[in-house]
């Protein structure tokens, strides 16, 4: 253990961003995607319940996941919960964002 403290390390990946323009120098935009977690903390400690801190954490996973995939939460979440009701329980997959993007896509290429 001792020996790869002490071992010298690779100076290139601590150098690359002289080399590489494109490659910031700072942490700021990974911070600030993860404020919200962090603000929201403390707000969790105050769910109520197991049971609603459970609810809470996968509204946020949904909210991320549609980040993820590009698609505006507010939209999406309107268009499911109007449509789930009617939906098949078993084709709920095409109420995930991923399936619903495309579908919407579609949906404006046809129109």
């Amino acid at each position: 253990m001792r020996g790869q403290i002490c071992k010298p390390f690779d100076r290139t990946a601590f150098t690359r961003f002289i080399e590489d323009g494109r490659i910031c120098l700072s942490n700021n935009a990974s911070e600030r995607a993860l404020r919200g977690v962090a603000l929201g903390r403390k707000s969790w400690l105050f769910a109520g319940s197991d049971r609603g801190g459970e609810r809470a954490a996968i509204m946020y996973t949904l909210i991320q996941t549609t980040r993820l995939n590009n698609v505006d939460p507010q939209a999406w979440l309107a268009a499911v919960l109007s449509r789930i009701n009617d939906h098949k329980i078993t084709d709920l997959a095409a109420l995930l964002p991923w399936h619903w993007a495309a579908e919407r896509q579609q949906h404006n290429l046809a129109a």
